[in-house]
């Protein structure tokens, strides 16, 4: 049931015009990088003062409470821009085993936050006294970073893993082999969507070889 839903979102008008667009893929790919990066600055600020670690000239309270908004809208950004590069090749993103890993570690932030959330992020005021920082603040800063560097390794995992033979979008690749030269050209903006992780020169070779079988 789910792969049927998967194979229906990335078939919807959207996600179609979104994959056939020249710089589509690309342009979501860099807006979710650059939010990763702004929403990761201030989980890793937030969870160093609340291990005591840095930076110490601020109280928890002032750094937990200024980088609420922050967090917040990098985090909107990060889940738009998600949901529509998945939206775009949904049913390779679920028979990914690193997204699948990805996924489950989102699940694990979500329980982290109902654990944690009342008695330490809500509660940074109360966090400060006599015997410094307590361990349960402690103990929720050390999951948050360890879940959160592992959905990071597995989002650059997904890169790695190609679609199966099986797949739809697979099926689509094969489609172009009565024409080479297009199928070099779509063969090359599927290895540039996964984030430049093959050899320049390797790509330029395939899309020159289609080029030549096309003439």
């Amino acid at each position: 049931m789910l792969l049927s839903f998967v194979i229906w979102l990335q078939q919807t008008g959207l996600m179609r015009a979104l994959r056939e667009s020249d710089h589509g893929y690309e342009t979501l790919l860099a807006l979710h990088v650059s939010c990763i990066a702004l929403f990761g600055a201030t989980v890793v600020l937030t969870n160093l003062r609340l291990l005591g670690i840095a930076p110490e000239g601020y109280s928890v309270a002032e750094i937990v409470d200024q980088l609420r908004v922050p967090k917040r809208i990098g985090l909107l950004c990060i889940g738009t821009c998600g949901f529509l590069l998945f939206g775009m090749k949904a049913e390779e993103y679920y028979l990914n085993v690193f997204f699948r890993i990805k996924v489950t570690l989102f699940l694990l932030v979500a329980a982290h936050a109902l654990v944690f959330r009342p008695s330490v992020y809500n509660a940074a005021a109360d966090l400060e006294g006599a015997f410094g920082i307590p361990a349960r603040a402690k103990v929720a800063a050390a999951i948050s970073c360890v879940l959160w560097f592992g959905i990071v390794c597995a989002g650059r995992g997904i890169g790695y893993m190609h679609p199966p033979p099986f797949s739809h979008h697979f099926s689509q690749l094969q489609s172009f082999t009565h024409n080479p030269a297009l199928a070099a050209t779509v063969m090359y903006r599927e290895n540039t969507n996964r984030s430049q992780m093959q050899s320049p020169q390797v790509l330029t070779v395939g899309t020159q070889k289609g080029t030549r079988n096309a003439d």
